[in-house]
């Protein structure tokens, strides 16, 4: 009998959750299985892992295949690492201490990772969100400035006005430039006549 272990699916639509089993090759993917061995939900950011190493390891010591979405979490959690030191052990290549020392090594590296990369996860939303803000803020502060313009009252060009003013004076002094005119005739006119009548006497 071909055992495997891989993922069992639960969950509603869109909101899958998956259980790590230990199943015969032949069940149902979503059926009758041997064992559970742990949960996997990529819903979350990052994806959630609960999972019983020892059992895992276990298991694999006794022939059972993983399938590859299975192995990547099992590559992921450390179980295949435990497998291979153990394998070491077994055949005298190494002590269980070292082996033990060796894994725990791992885990800590493994432990900065996952607290780097929630750091830097964290630090992406916090600009991503800064960003959003800052680019609403102009938006609405273009908003606000072309409400300003569309309310405010129409302002007069003060040239306009000027010219205006620069018009009417113009006229002014063609009308006294008439009058005068008009005037110098008539001044002219009285002397003229004078010489006339002393020549006609």
């Amino acid at each position: 009998m071909a055992v495997k272990i891989r993922l069992a699916r639960r969950g509603r639509k869109k909101k899958a959750i998956y259980d790590i089993v230990v199943a015969d090759a032949r069940a149902p993917r979503d059926g009758r299985f041997i064992e559970k061995l742990g949960i996997y939900n990529p819903g979350t950011n990052p994806a959630s892992i609960v999972l019983e190493s020892d059992k895992a390891v276990d298991w694999l010591l006794k022939g059972a295949q993983p399938t590859d979405t299975a192995r990547s979490i099992l590559q992921h959690e450390g179980v295949l690492l435990r497998k291979h030191l153990q394998v070491g052990v077994l055949k005298g290549a190494i002590t269980q201490e070292v082996a033990d020392s060796r894994f725990e090594e791992w885990k800590g590296s493994k432990t900065d990772r996952k607290a780097t990369a929630a750091d830097t996860l964290a630090q992406q939303k916090d600009a991503d969100k800064k960003a959003k803000l800052d680019a609403e803020r102009k938006v609405n502060d273009a908003r606000a400035e072309a409400i300003a313009k569309k309310n405010a009252p129409p302002v007069e060009e003060a040239p306009a006005a000027e010219e205006v003013v620069e018009e009417t004076a113009t006229d002014e002094t063609v009308a006294d430039a008439t009058d005068a005119a008009a005037e110098a005739p008539e001044a002219a006119a009285p002397g003229a006549a004078a010489p006339a009548e002393e020549s006609a006497e």
